[in-house]
């Protein structure tokens, strides 16, 4: 080992852990390859650090469905009933309008099984009131109408005879004048017939008795004529009586037939209410009978039963069993926080992570990661949900490979929506001081327009 004999011991014929001193010696060309490993370190990281990295915002959410109709829904009964048969069983897959329970009533007003029939008879039956009620003011119409025809041909008899009184009263005053002027004649006559024999003789006694009797003669007419005249107003006052009479009493006639009119409009309006009310609850019973059978709303699964066996009773609104669909349209639920939502827009890319997946993932590299999905944001929510944080939709990208089939809704998942494309160095430097993501605006939005 000193090299003052040409007999060497080979290297790997010493054991040097059995000697200490060995130890204490150390190989001056380890401190080299040192040097050297950490200068390619060195270099490597340095390299490293301009390594483009995609920045991103990682959310944690859960597998729905892209519309309210595919997701889970539950059964409710629409009536108080009981469970009389069941057509299904949890697994069952049902078509729309398939029969999944038989529910009959409880009810002692639904128990009479011609409910419907007496129904429509008692139903039936008003109408044929209202017919009646409608005829009934029909005639009452038409004796109005003859009511009014009689008044009028009596009320004209009585203005005729009223104006043939009139004429006669007329008559008679001028038959008055007449003899009052008759009488006043007669009497100058007389007693120029009386001068005429008291003082010259010039007549004879028996011509002055016949001018005496014509006097009274005259007299007498006058009387006469006035006592005419008397009856004639009289008849005139009796005749204008008639005619009020009749006007009274024909309208008393039509106002008690309108009186019976307006009753049999109110019987009439009743029964158009008893009728509406019996059509209502004519239609009641017949859309009840219908909730006796509880029909699937939907192509899907029954995942569910919450009833189990027969007789038992459930209430109105009560749930009876959850259905799903068959080829929901998936989708998947994110929460993100607040800070994060100015860089969510609509159509944005994000990668998806599902639990029980197998995935191997680099969220600075998403081109070399494994096991994600591609996805782009659907909608998202105006208002912060209850757990502090904002929710967005997320629909599968149509431009990747499909979701698997295997996932179901309710299941969990990941989401990592991708961001701008920043050196490794820049990312770590903004993560030390706590600086959002960058905010860039997306390549595809539309241009504006050139004023």
């Amino acid at each position: 080992m000193l090299n003052v004999t040409e007999n060497k011991i080979p290297l790997n014929k010493v054991h040097s852990r059995r000697f200490g001193a060995f130890g204490y010696i150390t190989n001056p060309r380890s401190a080299e390859k040192l040097t050297y490993w950490l200068l390619g370190m060195l270099i490597f990281s340095l390299l490293f650090m301009f390594v483009p990295w995609t920045q991103n915002i990682r959310a944690k959410g859960r597998t729905t469905t892209l519309t309210p109709d595919d997701r889970p829904q539950e059964l409710h009964s629409r009536i108080d009933g009981r469970i009389e048969k069941w057509y299904v069983r949890e697994g069952d897959t049902v078509r729309t309008g398939d029969t999944i329970v038989f529910i009959s009533e409880i009810k002692d007003q639904y128990w009479d099984p011609k409910l419907l029939d007496r129904t429509k008879e008692q139903l039936i039956a008003k109408e044929s009131m209202r017919e009646a009620y409608q005829q009934k003011i029909f005639n009452l119409e038409k004796q109005i109408q003859a009511e009014r025809k009689n008044m009028e041909l009596k009320l004209k008899q009585a203005e005729n005879k009223v104006r043939m009184v009139k004429q006669k009263i007329a008559i008679d005053s001028a038959e008055v004048e007449a003899a009052k002027v008759a009488l006043k004649i007669a009497e100058e006559q007389y007693k120029r017939a009386e001068k005429m024999y008291s003082e010259k003789g010039v007549i004879s006694l028996k011509d002055l008795e016949d001018r005496r009797n014509k006097k009274q003669e005259t007299s007498a007419k006058l009387v006469s004529a006035e006592n005419k005249l008397a009856n004639s107003q009289q008849e005139l006052i009796n005749a204008i009586i008639e005619l009020n009479a009749i006007e009274a009493e024909y309208f008393s006639k039509i106002s008690k037939i309108e009186a019976d009119i307006k009753s049999a409009y109110s019987e009439l309006f009743k029964t158009d209410e008893d009728i509406s009310k019996l059509n209502n609850q004519y239609a009641n019973y017949s859309i009840r009978s219908r909730y006796w059978y509880v029909t699937a709303p939907k192509d899907g699964q029954i995942v569910k039963i919450f009833k189990a066996g027969f007789g038992e009773i459930v209430k109105v609104g009560e749930t009876i069993a959850t259905i799903t669909s068959l080829n929901p349209k998936m989708a998947v639920e994110l929460y993100i926080n607040p800070v994060d939502v100015p860089l969510m827009r609509i159509n944005k890319r994000v990668r998806i992570i599902f639990d029980g997946w197998p995935t191997i993932v680099f969220s600075g590299w998403p081109g070399v990661s494994y096991g994600t999905f591609g996805g782009r944001v659907a909608a998202i929510d105006s208002d912060i949900s209850p757990n502090g944080k904002y929710r967005i939709l997320v629909k599968p990208d149509p431009d990747e490979h499909p979701w698997p089939k295997e996932i179901r809704v309710g299941a969990g998942a990941q989401g990592i929506a991708l961001l701008n494309d920043v050196p490794v160095w820049y990312e770590i430097w903004r993560r030390i001081n706590g600086f959002p993501p960058d905010f860039y605006q997306p390549e595809d939005k539309p241009a504006k327009k050139e004023k």
